[in-house]
């Protein structure tokens, strides 16, 4: 498989007649107790469960390099232990000290970390030097191997434009996305594929940044399905304080959607109303798609603490669907093991698990919606969000998660 610039796609260590097991090269931004380099790249050295009681992954970690070391930093442990080496720089995890790639999969975890924030609140992780140092290998040593990025491609659209872009030239298997996607739903619905979608609500909680990335993600994983496929985002706009009420109230979204979504939240599920005296910094994110469909996104700290959706059909007479992204906020925290299960399938073969336009979407919405909230709730135009794709993925109800937090917790 070459590149549209030439340079092939690197064997495995499988396929070259070695021993079996990918080896990947993990770079992170810091290794901690529960980070998401912990709760991704642990499960290569701990199995699925974190303790050694679980399924071994087909993957074998490498190498390490990590862009800060806290005072909790456990990598130095983990290497000592599992005889791994920490590499000064990218180039040298990549390369294994032998001048070129030596490794068949990258993943790049830049979450968590002494990082600044951009003038519209979003958490500015070294992601675009993370993806220049990787290439400069790939381009050093004429081969590409697939790369994993967590969470969004990038905190602003110039950079995950870039990233995108640059993958399709040099012919790199990129994937990237949230571990929300594909988690438990309860119950387990997802829109119908090809079906025509009218309007989704959903509800997020915690930081806009970090979990409302999540919640974007996830919705798009169901905005996808719908008939044509993805289209684009046309505009958003992104609404905070008293103007969240006054938009509900004065008909911004189907009512009839908010309170089925409301009801998947476990504190709501007896019908009861919120309590708007208890939100703190309320946001609604209002995301217009081109082909008309409509989603408004809500995040209700302090009423809210689940990440829950619901959407119309635009068939009459269909009723209403609804689900609550279920994750396990416990140890082991398999959500990200079915994360982690996705990376696998793409390691192994090549072919990403789900299109990364997915993740290069809804980075973009995200870049676009805290503009419009630091510019005091205007409705911000998107043409450069004219990003169309096929689903190429479907979500397929996970087994039972092991014990850990049940589901009827909130």
């Amino acid at each position: 498989m070459a590149g549209l610039s030439g340079i092939a796609l690197a064997p495995s260590a499988a396929t070259a007649g070695e021993p079996a097991g990918h080896r990947v090269a993990a770079v992170v931004t810091e290794y901690r107790h529960n980070s998401h380099a912990d709760v991704i790249v642990s499960r290569l050295l701990l199995t699925d469960m974190l303790d050694g009681t679980g399924e071994d992954s087909p993957l074998s970690l490498a190498s390490l390099y990590t862009d800060q070391r806290p005072a909790n930093d456990i990598s130095r442990l983990l290497a000592a232990s599992h005889r791994f080496p920490i590499a000064p720089t990218i180039g040298e995890a990549l390369t294994l000290g032998t001048g070129e790639l030596a490794v068949d999969g990258v993943l790049l975890v830049a979450e968590h970390g002494d990082y600044p924030f951009s003038e519209t609140g979003n958490h500015q992780y070294p992601k675009r030097r993370f993806w220049d140092e990787t290439l400069e290998v790939f381009r050093e040593s004429g081969r590409v191997v697939p790369v994993f990025i967590d969470k969004h491609l990038a905190d602003n659209w110039e950079d995950a434009a870039f990233i995108y872009e640059s993958a399709r030239e040099l012919g790199i298997p990129l994937m990237a996305g949230s571990s929300v996607s594909g988690t438990w739903r309860h119950p387990p619905a997802d829109v119908e594929r090809g079906a025509r979608l009218s309007e989704i609500v959903a509800f997020t909680y915690g930081s806009t940044d970090a979990y409302g990335f999540h919640a974007l993600e996830a919705v798009q994983a169901l905005a996808e399905q719908r008939a044509g496929g993805e289209t684009g985002v046309r505009a958003v706009q992104c609404l905070r304080g008293e103007a969240v009420w006054e938009a509900l109230d004065g008909g911004a979204c189907d009512r009839e959607l908010f309170e089925d979504a409301l009801r998947r939240v476990p504190a709501y599920r007896e019908g009861r109303a919120i309590d708007r005296s208890a939100v703190r910094d309320p946001k609604l994110m209002i995301v217009e798609y081109r082909d008309g469909l409509r989603v408004s996104l809500f995040e209700l700290n302090g009423a809210v603490a689940n990440w829950a959706a619901a959407w119309r059909y635009g068939e009459e007479g269909r009723p209403v669907e609804s689900t609550l992204f279920w994750t396990q906020e416990a140890r082991p925290a398999a959500h990200f093991t079915l994360l982690l299960n996705g990376i696998e399938g793409m390691m192994l073969t090549g072919e990403p698990s789900w299109p990364v336009e997915r993740t290069l979407l809804t980075s973009g919405t995200l870049d676009a919606l805290l503009l419009s909230m630091t510019r005091g709730g205007e409705r911000i135009a998107t043409p450069h969000l004219d990003v169309r794709y096929q689903p190429t993925w479907r979500w397929q109800e996970p087994p039972p998660p092991p014990p850990g937090r049940p589901w009827n917790e909130q």
